[in-house]
């Protein structure tokens, strides 16, 4: 857990941060508090926070405490990040099947910088999806898993 990044702990609290943070990306990370690979994550999140202030506000939100948005971005595996700009989600192209969500943990702190930086550059001018800048090596690979198919 990080003890630097702001907790929202029920649906109310997500929407809030969604519908009220303008002009700039609002980044979610999707996990448990005692996952090594969230705590990497977390990690990683809490030292850029202060350098994309300008551009970003980062969240955590415990996968137990919000099973409404849990289900609805599919959140099989944890930590899942997903990204909104002035309330619309963002979707990036990771060059896997799923845009609508980063699954895993940055490599490194530059490369969360760069997505951050890409998101807020093409959604000031109006994309609702954005190639992804990561080295694809670094992108985590996974299979789309379908429940009750």
């Amino acid at each position: 857990m990080s003890l630097f990044l702001p907790k929202l702990n029920c649906k109310k609290d997500i929407d809030e941060v969604i519908k009220g943070v303008a002009e700039k990306v609002v980044v979610l990370r999707f996990g448990r508090d005692e996952d090594s690979a969230c705590l990497q994550l977390d990690e990683i999140l809490s030292k850029t926070a202060h350098d994309l202030s300008n551009m970003a506000s980062i969240y955590i939100v415990d996968v137990d405490k919000a099973p409404v948005y849990t289900r609805y971005f599919d959140i099989s595996y944890i930590p899942s990040t997903v990204f909104f700009f002035n309330g619309q989600h963002m979707k990036v192209d990771y060059g896997s099947p799923d845009h609508t969500k980063f699954v895993g943990s940055f490599k490194t702190k530059q490369d969360f910088m760069d997505l951050i930086e890409v998101i807020y550059r093409g959604a000031m001018r109006g994309k609702m999806i954005v190639q992804s800048p990561i080295d694809p090596q670094n992108i985590p690979k996974y299979d789309l898993l379908y429940h009750g198919i």
